[in-house]
């Protein structure tokens, strides 16, 4: 029997992010959003449907969303539990809720410079204890509750990760960009290496038109002294830094690979290390800045 007509299509998670101030709503939203999440901070839970199927209409029902709700929602707080309680967003939703020790929650907020919330004329922990009775009702019912009171950042977001990853996501996302350096150095480069050790396929009549996309000038720039040692060297140092980046919850690298205007040497080479670290289990693309410049 088919079902393809009846059967709804799959959609995506909803991630409801609430818990005490200073535990560490904001980092859990940007790491969610790292994971691919679409991320609203301070939602008033009475619009979650609403903003589900905005988003629903406009990036397709497998986006997933993440909204961060606090006590600022004021009067609207309330009604999240209801909302969740009905998935009134026609999605399932988890509800994490962050936490940690009072103690921990005044230094982080004092280390802010920020008063709480609810703390009105009177002392922080005044406020901690307004709110915790405020949640208290959400923490009990939490699908997630994340103690941050003995966590770092790092630490934080590997929890979100573990929770919310999938092996696509939590994946780092390489990319390797040629460069001219006539055309001024990448900027926002992690790492930049320097092609113009290497003779210059310009110099070669039959060579000069093409780039380094071609089988012939490539074949011709991995072929000159050098050039294979500098791969077999440099390639084992950025993954082992890749490696480490992931440690620390960064998901994205960016390496420059320069020559002298971006066409032959550094989009040769450029092409040959994204598909070394593809082979390496990255999520490795090549991208051209100044092809095409000349």
């Amino acid at each position: 029997m088919d079902h393809s007509a009846t059967s709804p299509a799959p959609t995506g998670e909803l991630v409801v992010v609430t818990g005490m101030t200073g535990a560490g709503r904001s980092t859990a939203a940007k790491e969610l959003e790292d994971l691919g999440f679409f991320v609203i901070d301070n939602l008033p839970p009475s619009l979650l449907s609403d903003v589900v199927r905005l988003v629903d209409e406009s990036r397709g029902a497998r986006q997933p969303i993440a909204v961060v709700v606090d006590v600022r929602s004021g009067s609207f707080f309330d009604s999240l539990q209801a909302n969740l309680a009905h998935e009134s967003s026609g999605r399932h939703a988890t509800l994490v809720f962050l936490d940690a020790t009072d103690e921990v929650l005044v230094r982080r907020q004092e280390a802010a410079r920020r008063p709480h919330p609810l703390q009105g004329s009177g002392r922080l922990l005044d406020g901690l204890e307004r709110e915790r009775v405020a949640l208290a009702d959400l923490r009990a019912n939490a699908d997630l509750v994340i103690d941050t009171s003995a966590l770092n950042v790092h630490q934080l977001t590997d929890r979100i990760s573990e929770a919310f990853g999938t092996p696509d996501t939590t994946r780092l996302r390489v990319t390797v960009l040629s460069f001219g350096f006539k055309y001024g150095i990448p900027v926002d480069a992690d790492f930049i290496a320097d092609m113009r050790f290497l003779p210059n396929p310009h110099w070669i009549p039959e060579l000069r038109p093409g780039t380094g996309q071609d089988t012939e000038v490539a074949d011709y720039v991995r072929s000159r002294p050098g050039a294979e040692e500098f791969l077999d060297g440099y390639v084992p140092v950025l993954t082992g830094v890749a490696a480490g980046y992931l440690r620390e919850g960064k998901r994205f690298m960016r390496v420059a690979i320069g020559c002298t205007g971006g066409k032959h040497r550094s989009v040769a080479m450029t092409e040959e290390i994204a598909r070394r670290l593809s082979e390496q289990g990255f999520v490795a693309r090549a991208v051209h800045r100044d092809l095409g410049k000349e």
